[in-house]
């Protein structure tokens, strides 16, 4: 199944944390994607850093299209109100409804995404 790494693995990998070590091993075994809201979040500081390489790499990774479902998104944030959740953004709904829609899992360091899986049916790593 593939995974649909979030931008706070990234973040943690570039800096060579430990709580992505995992991510290593799905490269490997080329279970990664990724969607252009995760690719907006990250490349510009990227490219202040004159990070060119890694931007191409980021760039060669499986691209879930993104078909937003706005009457779902709406719902999902009622729930999560309506459950307490209330500092989940529209990014990180459209990232899960992302995951759902293409049958993946998430694997972020992201805590808002643990909370979402209680209202939304992802799966996370």
């Amino acid at each position: 199944m593939d995974v649909l790494i979030d931008s706070s693995v990234w973040i943690d990998y570039f800096r060579g944390g430990n709580k992505s070590s995992e991510l290593e091993r799905l490269i490997d075994e080329n279970l990664i994607v990724i969607n252009d809201i995760i690719l907006a979040e990250l490349i510009p500081y990227l490219k202040i850093k004159k990070q060119i390489t890694v931007i191409k790499l980021l760039h060669k990774i499986k691209r879930l299209p993104l078909l937003i479902d706005w009457e779902e998104l709406i719902d999902n944030q009622v729930n999560c109100l309506n459950g307490g959740a209330n500092g989940i953004g529209i990014p990180d709904l459209i990232i899960a409804q992302n995951a759902k829609m293409n049958n993946c899992m998430v694997f972020s360091l992201d805590k808002h995404f643990q909370l979402l899986s209680r209202f939304i049916n992802i799966k996370l790593y």
